[in-house]
């Protein structure tokens, strides 16, 4: 069988597509960071100040709750 396709009539393959996806999102992210280092690196202290209370939230949710404190005995009311 012959394949009666042209070169410029075949789509690229799917591995060919995010290789080239890939290679754009890193120019576009060095260029990014080329402009804008100063930028990010002076929010910095600011995003990890603002990370606190997020990991408060987010981590500290199976604690219990409000209730009393009554369970530091070692046993459990249920």
């Amino acid at each position: 069988m012959n394949d009666e396709k042209g070169w410029l009539e075949r789509g690229p393959s799917k591995g060919t597509f995010w290789l080239m996806a890939a290679l754009a999102l890193a120019v576009m992210g060095f260029l990014l960071w080329e402009e804008h280092r100063v930028h990010l690196l002076g929010a910095l202290p600011w995003v990890i100040l603002l990370a606190c209370p997020l990991m408060h939230v987010f981590m500290h949710g199976g604690h219990g709750g409000h209730g009393g404190h009554d369970n530091h005995k070692g046993g459990r009311d249920e």
